[in-house]
């Protein structure tokens, strides 16, 4: 695996755990200042679904408190943030449940890149293909930002990073173009989606609104952000290309496949297509994934033993599979670690006192009065902050929506705009906040160091941010319904 020809020295960058920990202390020293507030739930009535909501006249203060230094009772203190992160979650999903699939997806990779398969199969397709390029690029794209916007494809990415680093890599792009084209993609996807069952049908469901209402607009705007993502990648990707590693000008003469090799490939072309139908027709998640990938590594250790591919036998297959998880420790370890920010604010139950639900309470009344195309905005720029610290799509449309629709019938914005600005908020940050579990787990597999990241990425927010800010502000104008 390549480092990004960007990155920075690692000594004149802050490690991803000293950003989290700056964020941490941060939001420590605004607990002593912010009193922790919480809400009652309820049931609307004639409401579609049983889905309790916040009421948002029913906020109230707490007894003025603040996270402590160290805690012994489960309060939430400083230095226990890094522990009550990493075992926060279950097994579906959570510091727990992504950290676990984060070590078994890495092992297994190991498992299947110490065969020695991938490296042989990406010279034979270079070979014949005749270096790839932009095209191939855009198509995987193009893929990827369908799977997030049909599928709500997020954490899924991590794989592919570890699968497409060793092919890119052999057409000389840096791994910074991994990361684009799997993850940013699915963001895309993600957050201009008119059907993601994550984000979009969740706030619609709050929000009242008829499932899958407002498509297309939605479809249009899909359609361009993707292109622009594309453009922007494929822009950076030919900067970035290096033409000593490419396929044009590297000798490509090596071992051919033999029937270990191919077995190898297969299983893992296999587990792909076995993956895609989990995913989209029988609901797979974190701990199903994880498991499809751990047979990968099984059945691929087994293939590398028997036919001796690499000199592999049973307990270099085994080596294999503890150094790939050791490589991806440090990402499971920012990815629990960050989950320790949401403790630290006191969690993210509205129904217990805590900094998330006062912010959510102050933005609310920071926004009554305005003119709606600029509450609309604001709505956008509120849930783009607010994903910092709850990253997840779900939660945060459970979180924010039932006080965002309520509130735009107050302001003349409809809820369907309010829905759009919580889409765009949730997703496109997620290109960005370290505090993203599945970006950091991207990151992670491909070895790039955060700040490296932003640096290459930032320009592309900024067009997203703004092609989101004339969509909300023109929705609102318009009554988007």
């Amino acid at each position: 695996m390549t480092e990004s020809q960007h990155a920075l020295p690692a000594s004149k960058m802050p490690d991803s755990l000293l950003i989290i920990g700056a964020v941490a202390l941060l939001v420590f020293v605004a607990a002593q200042f912010i009193t922790p507030g919480y809400f009652d739930v309820v049931i609307p009535e004639g409401a579609a679904s049983d889905r309790a909501i916040i009421d948002p006249d029913s906020f109230r203060y707490a007894e003025a408190s603040s996270p402590s230094l160290f805690s012994s009772d489960g309060t939430p203190a400083l230095f226990n943030a890094m522990f009550e992160g990493l075992v926060s979650g279950d097994r579906t999903g959570g510091a727990v449940g992504i950290m676990a699939f984060i070590l078994l997806t890495g092992g297994a990779f190991g498992v299947v890149l110490g065969t020695g398969a991938v490296d042989r199969g990406v010279i034979t397709l270079l070979s014949h293909a005749g270096g790839g390029g932009p095209v191939f690029l855009a198509m995987l794209f193009a893929l990827f930002s369908l799977g997030g916007a049909v599928f709500g494809m997020g954490e899924e990415a991590i794989p592919f990073v570890l699968m497409l680093l060793p092919v890119l890599g052999r057409l000389g792009y840096d791994n910074v173009v991994v990361v684009m084209i799997t993850y940013v993609a699915t963001q895309i996807g993600f957050a201009s989606s008119w059907m993601n069952p994550f984000s979009v049908a969740i706030a619609q469901g709050i929000a009242d609104l008829p499932l899958l209402s407002g498509m297309p607009l939605r479809i249009g705007l899909w359609l361009l952000c993707t292109l622009l993502g594309i453009v922007f990648c494929l822009r950076y990707a030919a900067s970035a290309r290096n033409p000593n590693h490419s396929a044009t000008s590297e000798p490509l003469s090596g071992e051919k496949l033999g029937p270990g090799d191919w077995l190898v490939l297969l299983s893992l072309l296999a587990t792909v297509a076995w993956l895609c139908w989990g995913v989209i027709a029988a609901g797979y998640y974190l701990s199903e994934i994880a498991t499809q990938f751990m047979i990968l590594g099984i059945v691929c250790g087994v293939i590398g033993t028997v036919f001796n591919l690499n000199n592999m036998n049973a307990n270099s297959a085994v080596a294999a599979f503890r150094s790939g998880a050791a490589d991806l420790l440090p990402a499971a370890l920012v990815v629990g670690l960050a989950k320790g920010i949401v403790y630290l604010m006191g969690g993210d139950d509205p129904t217990q006192p805590s900094l998330l639900n006062t912010f959510l309470h102050m933005s609310g009344n920071a926004l009554e009065g305005l003119p709606a195309a600029a509450a609309a905005w604001l709505m956008l720029v509120g849930q783009s902050v607010f994903n910092l610290f709850v990253t997840s799509g779900s939660g945060q449309a459970a979180l924010t929506m039932p006080l965002m629709a309520p509130l735009s019938d107050l302001l003349g914005v409809t809820r369907q705009v309010a829905v759009l600005a919580f889409q765009l908020g949730d997703g496109f940050t997620n290109i960005l906040v370290p505090t993203s579990a599945a970006l950091m787990g991207c990151l992670g597999a491909a070895r790039l160091d955060w700040f490296a990241w932003v640096r290459a990425v930032i320009g592309l927010y900024g067009l997203l941010f703004l092609i989101g800010s004339a969509f909300v502000i023109g929705a609102a104008l318009f009554g988007y319904q």
